[in-house]
């Protein structure tokens, strides 16, 4: 979820809440992925903001991923007066740190890396990870989110009247077109894209129908690295098509809608 929708959030928590009573089933609990621009703040207000949520659920803990092979970038970079920088709140806010892509690093990078998270996070416990993989036990059940602790960082926590700016350059492209995809002018392709705007793309993912493929093709990518491979089968009534999207700075959805559809063996 993005960090502009508190309402919508509380009205689903309530919802699982009730159909839980309803069910006669207990909820263990729930998890929630904030998109990668997201503020964390917003989002562990709802749990303090709605009295209904708050008598019925707890925030366990706050746990944000960081990319070591592209973070310091990020986190040093310098945004417009009165623009959040959402790298630096999520290392703020989070409870436990998985340091994640440390197999693409040096130990010289880690360490340099980890200091400069300590300056945001003086006390977060970070947990070194190669895609991701963690013992459930450090993540969920942690009891790790503390009030007192983030009412001292951020006195307004609190507060409902808060507004908050995202850098108006970073915006999302979607692309979902039919058709069947030549690898090797998909690879050509995002060879280019990356070479020339890799530092401006955060990330893109995407489920694209290849040729020779038996199943969809299951994309991603951060900056400049890129990586794809066939994941099972198409679902029985399934349209095979291409779905992509891009999150980056400065992104031309015309420039990057076209470059994919020359991609594709019958261009529409």
């Amino acid at each position: 979820i993005c960090c502009t929708v508190r309402g919508d959030l509380i009205k689903g928590l309530r919802s699982i809440l009730q159909r839980s009573v309803a069910n006669g089933q207990r909820l263990d609990g729930v998890i929630i992925e904030t998109t990668g621009l997201a503020d964390p703040a917003p989002v562990a207000q709802t749990f303090f903001a709605d009295d209904y949520v708050q008598a019925r659920m707890v925030l366990d803990g706050i746990i944000t991923v960081v990319d070591a092979k592209h973070v310091l970038q990020h986190l040093r970079e310098e945004k417009p007066e009165g623009v959040e920088n959402e790298a630096v709140e999520q290392i703020a806010f989070a409870d436990r740190i998985l340091l994640n892509k440390v197999d693409l690093v040096s130990e010289e990078e880690l360490a340099e890396v980890e200091a400069e998270i300590r300056k945001i996070n003086r006390g977060v416990k970070i947990i070194r990870t190669q895609n991701s993989k963690v013992d459930l036990d450090e993540v969920v059940g942690i009891r790790g989110f503390s009030l007192d602790r983030v009412l001292e960082a951020e006195s307004g926590f609190l507060r409902d009247d808060q507004d908050h700016q995202h850098d108006s350059s970073v915006s999302s492209v979607g692309i979902q077109t039919d058709g069947q995809c030549d690898l090797g002018r998909l690879n050509a392709w995002v060879a280019t894209l990356l070479k020339e705007k890799g530092m401006d793309i955060f990330r893109m993912k995407g489920v694209l129908n290849v040729k020779d493929c038996p199943g969809p093709f299951v994309f991603q990518g951060i900056h400049m690295i890129f990586g794809g491979q066939p994941q099972g089968k198409w679902k029985d009534g399934e349209t095979p098509n291409n779905r992509l999207v891009f999150i980056g700075r400065h992104l031309d959805r015309k420039e990057l809608t076209e470059g994919f559809q020359a991609t594709l063996i019958d261009p529409t």
